[in-house]
């Protein structure tokens, strides 16, 4: 009898393009859905607990999700009068403290038939994520010494950050990171047009976009330095502001102040940047007393995020993601806003991830596994800790 044809190695099936390029998508995917099966199961142990009746659905959709869904609905002039501020006021203003960007794709999906507001806020958020995804696993691959595995360890460990459960909500997280990320390849590949409208999209999704802005800008400004010549690096560099003082404009307009937007945000939520004092103070009382596995979790990320910036220094990251990285941090450092929201403000700080991605993507495969399996669980229970059992915003 003709012997039968061996079959194919299963790491040769791996190598196969098209199961590289569906990689990013599912181990996204799956570590999403891993955090929000043990979101399910935080909930209904709650639930039995207190004789509460939470779900998983309106967990997603608390907090600042409230406010998104109801923009999205409504418009900014007709939100709803029960969502208040952090000090329960409300006035004609509050509603500006919210960026534009992701209420305006969930009201474009929203206008598909059969779509509600939040089934529609649900869809921009994961269908953002995926478009992250990607976007992290080309960085992962462009980086210096970079490589297809590390873009994709790199995926994993930015899904599985400590509060990743963000970007499962109705919130604008993982819709300014798929912007952001797809700016900061546009950087590293140097395609300048690509870097100035993605970070002029992240513009108009997070104020996070000033550290973005930052990056793209110094950026450019070497290229044309080098090549005054370089149309694209002149063009992306004027490009990649226009989302964020646009918007800051709009609102500057709108109150009647030039500074608008950050007096929303200070007397609608104490926040303004006192230089860190708040959070030092925040960071040693919680050292000294912990209260709750957030705050103080929340304390030992800032000090790991501030760690990972020296590492990306070590390992000479390319110098935007370190300008990226470093922004984001300092805008979380010196913010005396929620402390509370400190964790989840970090998210969009992935660049920090790189380095780790890499050294680890050295690594045998069971190690690379194990600490990958141990991130992921370890953010599942935080994230569901944080939403159904922390009482208060994140």
């Amino acid at each position: 009898m003709p012997e039968r044809a061996a079959r194919p190695p299963v790491r040769d099936w791996l190598r196969h393009p098209a199961a590289l390029w569906a990689a990013p998508a599912l181990i996204y995917l799956f570590v999403r859905q891993l955090g929000l099966v043990v979101l399910g199961w935080m909930v209904d142990f709650q639930n039995s607990r207190q004789n509460s009746t939470m779900s998983v659905s309106g967990e997603l959709g608390s907090w600042d999700g409230e406010w998104f869904l109801a923009i999205a609905e409504h418009g900014y002039n007709d939100v709803p009068l029960r969502l208040v501020d952090a000090a329960g006021r409300r006035s004609a203003e509050t509603p500006l403290a919210f960026f534009p960007g992701y209420p305006a794709l969930v009201r474009w999906v929203d206008g598909l038939p059969g779509v509600t507001v939040a089934g529609a806020a649900f869809a921009v958020s994961l269908i953002s994520g995926l478009f992250c995804a990607y976007g992290l696993f080309v960085l992962g691959r462009t980086v210096r010494t970079g490589s297809s595995r590390a873009g994709l360890v790199l995926v994993t460990l930015f899904a599985a950050s400590p509060m990743a459960v963000v970007l499962s909500m109705t919130y604008s997280e993982a819709t300014f990171c798929a912007f952001a990320v797809w700016a900061l390849v546009g950087v590293v590949r140097k395609q300048w047009v690509m870097a100035g409208v993605c970070c002029a999209a992240a513009g108009l999704v997070r104020p996070t976009a000033g550290a973005l802005i930052a990056a793209v800008c110094l950026a450019a400004l070497v290229a044309v330095i080098g090549d005054r010549r370089d149309w694209k690096a002149w063009a992306g560099g004027l490009i990649a502001p226009i989302g964020l003082l646009g918007y800051l404009g709009w609102v500057a307009v709108r109150t009647d102040d030039v500074a608008g937007w950050f007096g929303v945000q200070q007397r609608g939520w104490g926040s303004k940047f006192d230089g860190g004092e708040a959070t030092w103070t925040f960071a040693l009382q919680h050292l000294g007393e912990p209260r709750s596995a957030l705050e103080i979790g929340t304390v030992w990320l800032l000090v790991l995020a501030i760690a990972l910036v020296l590492y990306a220094f070590q390992r000479r990251l390319e110098w935007p993601l370190i300008v990226y990285g470093i922004g984001v941090l300092v805008m979380d450092l010196g913010s005396n806003g929620l402390m509370n929201s400190k964790a989840r403000l970090l998210l969009p700080a992935f660049t920090l991830l790189v380095p780790l991605a890499l050294v680890l993507a050295r690594r045998r495969l069971s190690t690379v596994v194990t600490v990958l399996a141990v991130t992921a669980l370890f953010s599942a229970w935080f994230g569901a800790y944080a939403l159904a059992v922390w009482d208060y915003a994140i």
